[in-house]
């Protein structure tokens, strides 16, 4: 496995397109002036509603252009709101999509390269990707000793090759973070924001470093930052002089072929995400459990590549039954255990349908790159 990131920079947004073995697998567009996932405030109230089975939320002015959304029943929140105008620190979990404000949540995470600080969380966990029972009980043990009270941390797979010196000391930074976001809620009025996350190629170079190639740019400034660290390239346009405009309209096709004559077609709802697979012109050459098994490695790399999220419901070709689809759901399994977003693969719906649920973070790539059809509302039909 060859990783390369294409990093294009232009005054306050960025684009990173990686690109595995050649092939485009993940995209995503940075906005410093946005309420990016990740983003730390301190936000002021603005609004209580009233949601199903007696539940309550809140909305919440955090500086951005729409009103952020957090549940009631968030930990601590109901002693910290006295009424309209009280400010609480809080960090966006789901970025503002569509005609829907961003969705914040208390459970603050600082994210290190091998670790996720929890400072309200009371447990330590460890990436299900460190297989190494040895290694596991090792960081456990390491984390154990040293805590400092009551708090959190999640192990990230990188730990599974770094010093234990270095773990340690990447404890006391984040902590450091935390106590800083503290520090500065007595110097700032609400709405303000208070810590911004990691820019895009940061992050993507932390998650891609095991297998790290090269990273494409046209930013001096970072160029001389990655140097030392990795062979990088500038490049005045990093995304012309390697396809992925092109590339990237590829991905907003609902349609996608399979090598063997197949296609899924993608159709993304305001409700879920619909894929279908089925033969396409692959006229009797094969089986059609061939076929899911080629159709469940593409739905998997699309579903990152799109950033498809929440709620997945696939219809793969031929019977519904589970002895059919096994080998299928478990391919959808294993490729989405790569994937550094959460998905959970639940299996045969009753209707004979697979269903996955993916954490929402970011808008999908067709949210960012296209808006709906003021005249058809997003309908698209016309009449015969």
């Amino acid at each position: 496995m060859s990783v390369k990131l294409i990093y294009e920079q232009n005054n306050r947004s960025s684009r990173l397109a990686v690109l595995n073995d050649k092939e485009l697998t993940e995209v995503e567009f940075f906005d410093t002036s946005r309420a990016n996932e990740g983003n730390i405030y301190l936000g002021r109230i603005v609004k209580k509603i009233e949601l199903a089975n007696g539940k309550t939320g809140y909305f919440l002015d955090i500086g951005d252009n729409r009103d952020a959304f957090i549940n009631g029943e968030e930990p601590e929140l109901e002693d910290l709101i006295a009424a309209e105008g009280q400010s609480v620190v809080v960090q966006i979990c789901q970025e503002q999509r569509a005609e829907k404000g961003a969705k914040l949540t208390r459970a603050l995470q600082f994210v290190g390269k091998n670790l996720v600080y929890c400072p309200y969380r009371m447990d330590v966990e460890i990436s299900n990707k460190i297989e190494d029972k040895t290694r596991v009980e090792n960081l456990l043990e390491l984390l154990e000793d040293n805590l400092t009270g009551q708090e959190g941390w999640i192990v990230r797979t990188s730990a599974m090759d770094a010093a234990d010196e270095d773990i340690v000391a990447e404890m006391d930074v984040l902590r450091n973070k935390f106590d800083e976001v503290l520090k500065k809620t007595e110097d700032v009025k609400s709405p303000a924001l208070l810590l911004e996350r990691n820019n895009c190629l940061e992050d993507a170079f932390l998650r891609n470093l095991k297998h790290l190639e090269k990273i494409v740019l046209n930013n001096h400034n970072l160029e001389d930052k990655y140097k030392d660290k990795i062979d990088v390239e500038y490049c005045l346009n990093p995304f012309k002089e390697y396809g992925i405009d092109e590339l990237i309209g590829d991905a907003l096709q609902k349609e996608v072929k399979l090598k063997s004559g197949g296609r899924i077609t993608i159709e993304e709802t305001k409700a879920c995400v619909a894929i279908d697979v089925d033969s396409g012109n692959d006229n009797g050459r094969g089986s059609f459990g061939r076929l899911n098994i080629e159709g469940a490695f593409e739905i998997a790399k699309q579903i990152k590549l799109r950033n498809l999220s929440g709620k997945i419901v696939i219809d793969f070709a031929g019977s519904s039954d589970y002895k059919y689809l096994k080998n299928a759901i478990d391919i959808l399994e294993q490729e989405l255990r790569k994937d550094y977003i959460k998905s959970t693969v639940f299996g045969l719906s009753r209707g004979g349908n697979v269903e996955i649920v993916r954490v929402r973070r970011r808008p999908t790539l067709l949210n960012v790159m296209t808006e709906e059809c003021p005249t058809c509302q997003g309908i698209g039909s016309v009449e015969k």
